[in-house]
């Protein structure tokens, strides 16, 4: 008798719950890279907080701040022209949308 795809995502959650309460770190899989919380560097803090967050809502707080600041190149929406805050991040001036997870990885601390 097979179980439903409800069944065995529901199953794998338990397990996933479980083995955090007794190793302490966050589960692997799928989703466990992008739900673990991260700790962001000074720089980073100074845009997203400095609270530990989830790596997806990093990102997410990254991209509020340069739609809010209008930081990107209006001829190519996928470059982003760094202020001082994304500078110190970034490591230049410029950077595209694809590079932007690599220089937040140098950033974020588990």
């Amino acid at each position: 008798m097979s179980r439903t795809n409800e069944q065995r995502a529901k199953q794998e959650t338990k397990a996933a719950v479980a083995k955090v309460k007794k190793t302490g770190k966050a589960a692997g899989g799928a989703r466990g890279g992008i739900t673990a919380p991260v700790t962001p560097s000074a720089q980073l803090a100074e845009i997203v907080g400095p609270d530990k967050l989830p790596r997806s809502e990093v990102v997410k707080k990254v991209w509020d701040y340069i739609k809010k600041n209008d930081l990107q190149n209006p001829k190519d929406r996928r470059e982003i022209l760094a202020d001082g805050k994304l500078e110190k991040i970034f490591g230049g001036k410029k950077a595209s949308m694809f590079q932007m997870n690599k220089h937040l990885s140098n950033h974020l601390t588990a």
